[in-house]
């Protein structure tokens, strides 16, 4: 398998490239980034299973994005914005970070995979990470997204987790999408204070989690906290 990280020097794009390095049903990984996406510490030196591909334009492919996404069976899409930086990036940017990014990239590669419905390995497997918080309308909004200015964020989240499903869903086979919406997401070594119902999961849970689904086909196409904490330390538990 073919899988192709978005944000792979980020946060989760990093383990899930460190993870991904030594998992047998992976055979090449693609981090696209906008700087150089190198070996993480700790991980398996398989420099042959790795491809660096440097992107600067997330809005309209160059062919050599293009290209090394063309054969991919699969893309975990990792590319955030986090609550504290909402005061510093506009809505506007905000909007296309986590939205018109995302997107773009789906109809990529649902053009681009239409020709496998009659002959090849079958549809490329999508996942967008999304966050725990992803009401549809303002009338769904949860409360303590309010008192802490979160409302618009989530909105936008629920707007794009729909046009994701959506897409694939009228890809006539070409892409199947799956939504990740993690609570709050621990490091190594990590110790945050409990949040209001907002659940926790380790950075390694959710990394295996994803590798597991986007290897073995999706279980549902929303996978909440909960989820992805049993799958992923199920996955563990056999490596």
């Amino acid at each position: 398998m073919k899988l192709v990280i978005v944000g792979s020097t980020g946060f989760i794009g990093t383990e899930l490239v460190r993870q991904a390095l030594s998992h047998p049903g992976i055979t090449s990984i693609v981090g696209i980034s906008r700087r150089e996406t190198p070996i993480p510490p700790g991980s398996v030196d398989n420099k042959a299973k790795l491809k660096s591909v440097i992107c600067n334009d997330f809005e309209s492919y160059p062919s050599d994005v293009k290209r090394e996404i063309e054969i991919a069976n699969a893309c975990i899409w990792t590319v955030p914005v986090a609550p504290a930086e909402l005061n510093s990036i506009p809505w506007d940017e905000t909007i296309k970070i986590c939205g018109d990014y995302a997107l773009t990239a789906i109809r990529t590669l649902a053009g681009v995979f239409r020709y496998r419905r009659e002959n090849g390995p079958g549809p490329v497997r999508f996942i967008y990470i999304s966050d725990h918080f992803g009401p549809l309308n303002r009338s769904e909004s949860a409360k303590p997204l309010n008192s802490h200015g979160l409302t618009d964020l989530a909105l936008l989240r629920g707007e794009v987790e729909t046009q994701i499903l959506t897409i694939a869903n009228k890809s006539n086979g070409a892409v199947v999408s799956c939504i990740a919406t993690p609570g709050v997401i621990v490091g190594p070594g990590g110790s945050l204070p409990a949040i209001p119902n907002l659940p926790k999961i380790e950075l390694c849970d959710i990394a295996a989690a994803l590798l597991d689904q986007v290897a073995n086909g999706f279980e549902k196409n929303t996978l909440s906290n909960e989820d992805m904490v049993r799958i992923g330390q199920s996955a563990l538990r056999k490596q």
